[in-house]
Formats: C-alpha cells, structure tokens, sequence
C-alpha cells in the first residue's frame, strides 16, 4: 500500500458510492413511496420532515465521526462511558443488523422481486429457499472486507442507479396521477414531524454510525493514515452519498403520491412498486423490479454484515471476525421468515428508543468543536435523554400492550412532556441535560476523552 496524503476525487467518488450502496437497502425504497401515498397533497412537507431524518441526520453522523476522529460508533460512544458504549453499541449493531434490518432486507427481496413469479401455497417453502441463498452471498461477499469499494462502489451501486433510474423515468415520463390525492393519518394535521419520524425507519441515522468503520476501513486501505485528513475525507464521501440518497428519496415518495392515480394504498411501499413496476412494464417490469430490490438489499447486506463482524472484533477480540459474521448471516436468515410487515411493527419501539440516543450523541459529536468532549456533558446530556427514550418505544408499542395498567401510567407521564405528541419529547430533556452538562463541565474538573 502506497502512502497518501489525501484521496483523489475518483477515490472519494467510489467511496461516496459504496457508502450510498451500504445506506440503500430495503426500507430506503419502501418507506418514501409508502409515505408519499399516506402523505397525497401533504407530499412536500412530508418530504422534507423525511429529508431531515433520511439525509440530515445520516450527514451529521458520518460527520460526527470524522470531526471527533473516532473509529466507530463504539469509539464515539465512550465519550459517555465504557458501559453505555458497550450497551449501545451492541443494541445499535443487533438493530441495523441481525435483529431487524438483516432480515428486513431478504424480505422485502422476496416480497418485491420473487413473491409475483410464486403460487401463494408456495410462498413460505420459497422464501426459506431464498432467505438461504441471499445470505450465502451475503457472507460470502462480506469475508474480505478489504474488497467492499469494490464490489459495492463500483460494481452493484452503479448497476442498481441504473435499473432503478429506468423506473423512475418511466413514472415521470408518464405519470400515472398528479399530488391533488387527500393525505391519510397523522398526514392530514403535521405532515413535517410525521415525515421526520418515519424517517427513522430507514435506519439510515442508525446506519451512518454503524458503517463508520467501513468507511474510515476503506480510506485507510487506499493509503491515507493521518486522522485529520482521514475525518476531512469521511465527511466528504458522507456529502457525496447523502445527496444522492435525498433526490432518491424524493423522487420515490413522488411516486407514491402520483401511484393513487391508478391504486389505493398498500399496507406497505414494496407493494406500490411491484404495482408500478407492473403498470409500466408488465412481465418484464417484474423482473426489472427483482433486480433492483434485490441487487439494493444485497449490497447493504453485505456491508453490514462486515460492520458487525468488524465492530464486535474490535469490542471483543476473543470473537473471531469470521464467526461473528456467520452468526450474523445464520440468524437473520431464520427471522426473514417472519414477513415483512411484522418485522416493521417489532422493530418500531426499538427504533424509537434508539434514535433520540443516537440523534444526542450525533448532535454533541458535531457541536464537539464548540463544545468539547467532557464526560459530563456527554453523560448528564444522555442521562437526560435516556427516560423520555424509553417513553417513546412505550408509545410505540402494539396497541394489545398498551392495555396494561403499568404502560398506561408511562404513556400518562409522556403525554406531560413538550412535543411528545409529535414523537419528540426527548428533546426539551435532552437541552435541558446538555445545558447542565455544560455547565457542570466548566465548574467541576473536566473529565474529557483524550
């Protein structure tokens, strides 16, 4: 490996590549177009509440990164203390991973590109087989990490900008209805902050820390080892993938909305676009469509299961990196059969736990210039934050649990915090947290990361 100063704009444009291929898997395709249906005449504001969440804060976590030269989520996570780092990290990791982004991305796979060629009565014995064969690949693809710009930057990402642009244009060229439809739910009265919270579903705020590693991994690979330049190129390739996430994402929801021209809305966004993709192009958009979901699904597959094996080498050493990514190809191969819209309703409340945590950390990360690194800033503002987390995967608990007295009490003491009906109540106690963090930070003798 020859020694470099600094990546040249070919480099960082493959690395901005591959980081775009790492974030654009399942929920990036089926969660703009499911919310431009739900969110009719609403759609603009909604895309930007979406915007905010899908780009916004993924931008501000590849560049928290690079600004506190950090080597991953769980370097940047003991700016609070080793044993929430730890805890974090592992939840983080087992989220966007096994849990339920893994096997989310072979489901919605299956649902969208192979579920239209197989009888009903089929479908279970069919999805198992593929579930199978998609994390074969998956693994095999993720044993060389070394080789993810290539395979993922130059080789599916452009393939699958190509695929998925042909569909794209086709909607636009022309359109099947216009933005006129009437907005449904929580559309009709705060189309902003139920954009914003929706973008949590792409996990792509949770995915910018998790694919840190990979990132800061493949600079390094091409030469660069000074910490300064590695952050200043981190950030770049972070602006590169993002603001090609954000014109894909508000194209897709643009045809959701223009998709109720000729369909009522699905129970989920992989519908609409089998639907669209049929309308367009009969039997071969099918096959179109396979292709994009599945080359989409694979390449983020492939680079998380990397990011898993990689970080949990790191934290624990005894674990060899080929067994943990074969844990994490096994287990989501069994989850995958669940179904994709039960996957989506398990992993909202942890979602929504995670994210006011993730979104803290971030913020303080990208403030760290200004406001520094102090264990008490970084620990009374996540102690503040920790509650009103955990309130917001109460609320979003399946209607059957919220029955119970026990919840019922949390769901009363949530209501009493400012913006909690929008889904936003862990950020007054986040400021106020941070606020006394800050001061305590000037007053007491500072305990600050090295």
């Amino acid at each position: 490996m020859t020694l470099k100063t600094r990546l040249s704009w070919r480099e960082l444009l493959f690395i901005g590549m591959m980081l775009f291929g790492l974030f654009f898997g399942a929920g990036n395709l089926i969660f703009p177009v499911f919310l431009g249906q739900q969110a009719g005449q609403q759609v603009g504001w909604a895309i930007i509440g979406l915007l905010i969440t899908g780009i916004g804060l993924p931008l501000l976590g590849v560049t928290g990164i690079g600004l506190t030269r950090s080597e991953g989520v769980f370097d940047l996570a003991k700016t609070v203390n080793r044993p929430f780092a730890y805890l974090f990290t592992v939840l983080l990791y087992l989220t966007v991973g096994p849990f339920f982004a893994l096997p989310r991305l072979a489901t919605t796979s299956f649902q969208i590109g192979i579920a239209p060629f197989v009888s009903h009565a089929h479908q279970g014995l069919v999805l198992a087989s593929f579930s199978i064969l998609f994390f074969v690949v998956a693994w095999l693809l993720a044993r060389n990490p070394g080789k993810l710009m290539t395979y993922i930057g130059k080789w599916l990402t452009p393939i699958f900008l190509i695929l998925l642009g042909l569909l794209i244009l086709a909607t636009f060229i022309k359109p099947m209805g216009g933005f006129d439809f009437p907005a449904r739910g929580a559309y009709v009265t705060s189309p902003l902050a139920t954009g914003f919270t929706e973008g949590y579903n792409t996990l792509d705020a949770l995915a910018s820390l998790a694919f840190g590693i990979v990132v800061i991994d493949s600079i390094r690979a091409l030469g660069v080892t000074e910490p300064g330049q590695i952050a200043k190129d981190v950030i770049k390739a972070g602006t590169i993938s993002v603001g090609l996430m954000g014109l894909i994402y508000a194209l897709l929801a643009l045809m959701g909305t223009m998709s109720l021209g000729k369909f009522t809305a699905a129970a989920n966004g992989g519908i609409t676009l089998a639907q669209i993709a049929n309308q367009y192009f009969g039997v071969f958009g099918n096959l179109l469509l396979a292709l994009i979901v599945i080359i989409a699904c694979l390449k983020t597959a492939i680079g998380l299961i990397s990011a898993f094996g990689d970080t949990f080498h790191g934290m624990f050493p005894r674990l060899p990196y080929t067994g943990l990514i074969i844990f994490a190809s096994a287990l989501p191969c069994l989850f995958a059969n669940v179904g994709l819209t039960n996957l989506i309703s398990y992993s909202t409340p942890v979602l929504m736990f995670l994210y006011p945590l993730a979104i803290v950390l971030i913020v303080l990360a990208v403030l760290s210039p200004l406001l520094g690194t102090s264990r008490w800033l970084f620990g009374v503002t996540m102690l503040f934050t920790l509650i009103p987390a955990i309130f917001s995967a109460v609320d979003a608990l399946p209607a059957n649990w919220q029955r119970q007295s026990l919840i019922q009490s949390i769901l009363t003491l949530n209501q009493h915090l400012p913006l909690a009906a929008q889904g936003f109540g862990w950020v007054a106690p986040a400021a106020i947290g941070a606020l006394l963090g800050w001061v305590l930070s000037r007053t007491i003798k500072p305990k600050t990361i090295n």
